[in-house]
């Protein structure tokens, strides 16, 4: 067992901090009862965090704060959709609070879904699941995803100079070209956005 939660650790470790998971996620590589084994175990060191039922993160750690940070909502989502198997797409607003386009301190963040509708409690924040029709699909990256969502919750005469250094700030450079190629299909005026965000990574 011991040589089985170093290994499952090493895969966590890999992903880097900040990372949320589930059994789901390593299921290829091992048997099930084996994973939630481990994965209690490596809860029990202190090696992994426990978020909710079945769900866990490698938690960031604050040196300022002296003590590990919140988990990361859109890391948490993408994690359900990995387990349920569901297709989801942020709203608008939640994508705006998680790119910082947006003042608000939200306690709900909603994705819509083709899965059922859910609801999880993670700390004091609300994250919800709505089932229906998913019009923006089909990105292989979240953040490309999130950028879309935004960009057309803000609207075509509200993309400014301040929006996109906001979501310059948001954005690890490396991923540009990632999300320029993942995005080509979008609506003109989204692309456009989307390029002159990524103008001086490409």
């Amino acid at each position: 067992m011991k040589s089985i939660e170093n290994m499952v650790l090493s895969r966590i470790y890999g992903r880097g901090k900040g990372f949320v998971f589930s059994s789901a996620d390593f299921i290829d590589e091992f048997r099930d009862n084996n994973i939630d084994k481990a994965l209690s175990e490596l809860t029990k060191q202190g090696k992994i965090r426990r978020i909710i039922r079945g769900l866990y993160d490698y938690p960031k750690y604050s040196e300022l704060l002296q003590q590990p940070l919140s988990p990361d909502i859109e890391q948490i989502a993408q994690a359900l959709a990995r387990k349920f198997r569901w297709r989801i797409e942020p709203s608008g607003d939640t994508a705006l609070n998680l790119l910082k386009l947006s003042t608000q301190v939200p306690g709900r963040y909603i994705y819509h879904s083709d899965g059922p509708n859910r609801s999880y409690e993670i700390g004091n924040t609300t994250l919800e699941f709505k089932k229906t029709v998913l019009k923006e699909i089909g990105f292989k990256y979240s953040i490309s995803g999130l950028i879309v969502a935004a960009l057309k919750s803000l609207g075509k005469n509200h993309i400014d100079e301040n929006v996109i250094t906001t979501l310059q700030n948001q954005i690890d450079p490396k991923m540009c070209s990632k999300i320029l190629k993942d995005t080509k299909t979008v609506t003109g005026w989204i692309y456009d956005a989307i390029k002159q965000i990524c103008k001086d990574e490409r």
